[in-house]
């Protein structure tokens, strides 16, 4: 394995692969989309600033090495020369997770135990099922390749939320939304149903320039690769500088609201955004340039009955049309025809993507006129 350059693959929530390529792009590196990802290439402190500063990944994965293997001999005996001690400490327990796609060895859990045992005796390292670090094997075509999980908990608990409403969005899928509606730092964002408020925190953060990362700790701090002095450097270069637009949350749930304003407060954003209880039919355009209107309303699926949901998508969609013109409207939902019942004209609509089982998209209009 050269510790210079190798890949590294970052896990996007599928149908968010495209905005987080270029979310990569802007952040210096040369990235290739694939299905449920975006692969790029650099060294470990690539791996730490992936970790640190980007909102649309869900976790990133080091590919340390690879070599064949056609039978579980084989991947035994060359899975016990890898240089193991060159990015495990043999202090820190390891969990090793396989798949196996189109290949002569078909057996995952004989690979991992292969895998696992190589580990243990060659380096010395504990295997415990609940350990932090994660090994992972993909046997494909019977190329073995060996990722380590650099992330630990997924990248959407940026570290500073602790109050969370019913049905939340996750940081990493409303940084990709906004990202796709064109946000980029400068327009004013406004979401009339907040919940725990995480469309106008994120886009304060990234008006802010704040790293999403700032408040947490990784899994690659307990590799034998770490070095803690270059990540201190890495972590002192974000620019945190006072957002230039304004950030708005309204919601018609007071608790939402104090949540909201508790999760901002941690954030470090709360004097850059205005939240404050009321119905959406009570909605008015905050005083400042037109910027973006984004929510993600019920969708009947978790919240039953979707009958009055086309009422409150029509009602919605008229107040839009009457009282944000120059704005960008966008909408969340797993149901074209609730998009459809707020009369708006959309765009074509955004790609299917993945949320807690059901398929949503985003449909978003030009700036109403």
């Amino acid at each position: 394995m050269s510790n210079e350059d190798f890949e590294i693959f970052l896990v996007a929530t599928p149908g968010l692969e495209q905005p987080l390529a270029s979310e990569a792009r802007e952040l210096g590196w040369q990235p290739v989309v694939q299905p449920g990802g975006v692969t790029i290439r650099g060294g470990w402190p690539d791996v730490w600033r992936a970790n640190l500063w980007l909102r649309g990944a869900t976790r990133v994965l080091a590919r340390v090495g690879s070599f064949r293997a056609m039978h579980l001999a084989q991947l035994d005996k060359r899975s016990r020369k890898f240089p193991w001690a060159e990015v495990l400490r043999k202090d820190v327990p390891v969990r090793v997770e396989a798949t196996c796609k189109a290949s002569r060895i078909y057996h995952a859990k004989a690979a991992m135990q292969r895998i696992e045992r190589a580990i243990q005796e060659e380096l010395g390292a504990t295997i415990a099922p609940d350990a932090q670090m994660v090994v992972k094997v993909r046997i494909e075509d019977d190329l073995v390749t060996i990722s380590l999980d650099t992330t630990g908990e997924s990248l959407h608990k940026r570290g500073h939320k602790e109050a969370v409403a019913k049905a939340p969005m996750r940081e990493t899928m409303a940084a990709m939304f906004l990202r796709e509606m064109g946000y980029d730092g400068s327009q004013a964002v406004l979401d009339p149903m907040c919940g725990s408020g995480t469309f106008p925190i994120e886009a304060a953060e990234m008006a802010a320039g704040m790293a999403p990362g700032r408040s947490r700790s990784f899994a690659f701090e307990m590799l034998a690769s770490f070095r803690p002095r270059i990540w201190q450097d890495l972590r002192a270069e974000s620019p945190n500088r006072p957002p230039a637009a304004r950030f708005y949350g309204s919601d018609r749930d007071a608790g939402a609201i104090r949540m909201s304003v508790a999760n901002a407060t941690r954030a470090g954003v709360a004097e850059a955004i205005s939240f404050e209880c009321r119905q959406i039919t009570d909605l008015q355009p905050p005083d400042c340039d037109p910027g973006l209107v984004i929510l993600n309303p019920p969708y009947g699926t978790r919240i039953g009955n979707k009958g009055p949901l086309y009422g409150l998508h029509a009602a919605m969609g008229e107040v839009f049309r009457e009282r944000f013109k120059g704005w960008k409207i966008g909408i969340i939902t797993s149901e074209a025809g609730l998009a459809k019942a707020t009369g708006l004209k959309f765009l074509p609509a955004g790609p299917i993507v993945a949320h807690g089982g059901l398929k949503i998209r985003l449909w978003q209009t030009a700036p109403l006129g």
